[in-house]
């Protein structure tokens, strides 16, 4: 069972692709920040439905909540033996993930209480390659604050001799970024040995470059800017079942 217990749905950046940055409140309401009793409240009512994915997050940026950190070291201290659930993942735009912050990631996922592949991954979002591009798609100047930040969490890792949490870079082939994929591909290949490339969702059992295919109202032209993008890199496009989001 995947829960998303989402922290804020605010956002630091605006995704051209992104339902978020297309309208002040991403659900119909204003933008608020999750509170720590509700945090509490919701983690302890996982108790008893069996193995759970937990993620603190669905249209929001997680760490952009003031109390990040606090929360989730909260939720890694009430899963002891895992009762609460079984895994957990971080969907980022790496913006705010400085030093201390990524050391906090680790150390959870290197917690002796539970089980060793519990903090499954850290998934980030970036989209881009280049600078204009990063600040065209998704419509800040970050791009090299972000590049930082994860390869710093990649350095950290591998010297505290960390397999977990593995690392899922995503790039969502579009319009504005088809010129990027090969250079982001190579890229993040050479930061990321050993990782999987793939087309469509990502395993989390290894690091992964991600090639995501752009959700649009003209499908079909997203669909072929992802086979132009796989076919760039080697890679055989996913075929999109019938219906599929």
């Amino acid at each position: 069972m995947n829960v998303n217990l989402e922290l804020t749905d605010h956002c630091n950046i605006r995704c051209k692709m992104c339902s978020q940055s297309l309208r002040d409140e991403a659900h119909g309401a204003p933008h608020r920040f999750m509170d720590f009793e509700t945090w509490s409240r919701a983690l302890e009512g996982l108790a008893g439905l069996g193995p759970v994915v937990l993620c603190p997050h669905w249209l929001g940026e997680p760490t952009l909540h003031p109390e990040f950190d606090r929360f989730v070291r909260h939720a890694f201290s009430l899963n002891s033996q895992n009762r609460l659930f079984r895994h957990f993942k971080v969907h980022t735009n790496a913006v705010l993930l400085p030093e201390d912050r990524a050391l906090t990631l680790l150390d959870l996922a290197a917690q002796a209480s539970v089980a060793p592949d519990t903090f499954l991954a850290i998934h980030c979002s970036i989209d881009a390659f280049g600078r204009e591009t990063y600040a065209d798609v998704k419509g800040a100047d970050r791009r090299d604050v972000v590049f930082r930040n994860v390869e710093r969490l990649l350095d950290l890792r591998a010297r505290r001799g960390q397999r977990r949490p593995v690392v899922h870079v995503a790039f969502v082939v579009q319009d504005g970024n088809i010129d990027d994929v090969a250079p982001f591909v190579e890229h993040w290949r050479s930061r990321l040995p050993g990782c999987v490339l793939t087309a469509d969702w990502p395993p989390m059992d290894t690091d992964a470059v991600y090639l995501r295919r752009w959700n649009t109202g003209d499908q079909a032209h997203a669909d072929a800017l992802h086979a132009r993008a796989c076919q760039a890199v080697g890679l055989s496009p996913v075929s999109r079942p019938e219906g599929a989001f």
